[in-house]
């Protein structure tokens, strides 16, 4: 009996490329901004952190405390976030079998985004856009994502008409139109958390502390260990239902179980840097190109890329128009909206 050949793993150059994409990310959105550090000196100090290490980096204790209590939570954030995004992403493409299939385009981030902003509007006004978030934000947000991923899959399937990729993508677009109205409405009924919530809206990781990171490191783990652990099945799932059922595999099941670990992680991300678009379609469809269609490379190497990804595209925002800062929602839109662009004029929706 002749098998079909198993999908290839994940190379070990890919790997050692993601964990140096990283590294490189982390040292260089460490070491620059309005005060420029030495890079080695910075590497030094990151490396003395290590429980263990004892490294002296040469750095002064002012440069010490800029490192590791401004730059270091704000881009190790943007490391957890930029990794939800993109395996959210990837996770989707594959539920979906659509290269399109993003947070942003399924309606979650919008429904995850109306979660907060409904928290933010419900709880005292502070009148600072840098206030710390409630612990309960990412509850809410999550709780907007499903709420928000479940109507467009009911809406995907109306009429009786079958859930193609393509349906499920304008329905997604439908539910994201609509929640936004309904985001609107409440601020309107709100307009003392208008400041606030607009600054969330465009994205942001500049007020981002230990207290974020904290925030949504456990969900970050959670959606991690549940979507990484479920790629071979996603591998699976490519081939058809009936195909993955003669293989012993519950299709349906599977397919929840990532959509609840991906909607998660998405509202984890959204409740603590905003609504940053694109990531989940770049990164992931960048590695499919790239890395090949197996989800055993991408759904990884999208954890470590994705991180890397938007560390940089962060470093980018708060150095390009220096001292301003650009919200970075707004350099991930310039970045995606032609490469989305490029994605449709090769036949992403199907």
């Amino acid at each position: 009996m002749i098998r079909a050949p198993r999908p290839a793993g994940l190379r070990p150059g890919w790997l050692a490329g993601g964990v140096f994409a990283v590294l490189v990310a982390l040292v260089a959105g460490v070491a620059f901004g309005p005060v420029a550090l030495p890079p080695a000196g910075v590497a030094a100090a990151l490396l003395d952190l290590i429980p263990g290490v004892r490294i002296h980096s040469g750095l002064s204790p002012r440069e010490t405390a800029i490192v590791t209590e401004l730059r270091l939570p704000r881009v190790v954030l943007g490391l957890l976030v930029g990794a939800m995004l993109a395996l959210a992403g990837a996770a989707y493409q594959g539920v979906f079998r659509n290269p399109l299939a993003d947070p942003h385009l399924l309606g979650v981030a919008a429904g995850a985004g109306l979660g907060v902003t409904a928290v933010i509007a419900f709880r005292p006004a502070t009148g600072d856009a840098t206030a710390e978030l409630p612990i309960g934000v990412p509850l809410a947000a999550f709780l907007g994502a499903i709420a928000a991923v479940a109507l467009t899959w009911v809406l995907g399937g109306a009429g009786g008409r079958s859930r193609t990729p393509a349906t499920l993508i304008l329905a997604g677009v439908a539910v994201s139109a609509f929640l936004a109205a309904a985001q609107t409405f409440l601020l309107q009924r709100h307009i003392e958390s208008l400041r606030e919530v607009y600054s969330w809206l465009l994205g942001r990781l500049a007020t981002a502390g230990w207290h974020d990171v904290l925030l949504v490191l456990p969900y970050a783990a959670i959606t991690a260990v549940i979507v990484l652990s479920q790629r071979r099945e996603l591998d699976v799932l490519t081939v058809g239902d009936e195909e993955a059922t003669s293989l012993g595999l519950h299709p349906q099941r599977s397919r929840y179980l990532l959509i609840a670990a991906a909607s998660l992680g998405t509202a984890a991300a959204v409740s603590v840097s905003g609504l940053i678009g694109f990531v989940g379609i770049i990164v992931p469809h960048t590695l499919r190109l790239l890395a090949g269609p197996s989800h055993r490379s991408i759904l990884p190497l999208s954890v470590l890329f994705g991180g890397a990804f938007l560390a940089l595209t962060d470093l980018l925002a708060r150095t390009v128009a220096s001292p301003a800062e650009i919200p970075i929602g707004v350099v991930t839109a310039f970045l995606g909206a032609p490469f989305f662009a490029l994605v449709l004029r090769r036949g992403g929706v199907s």
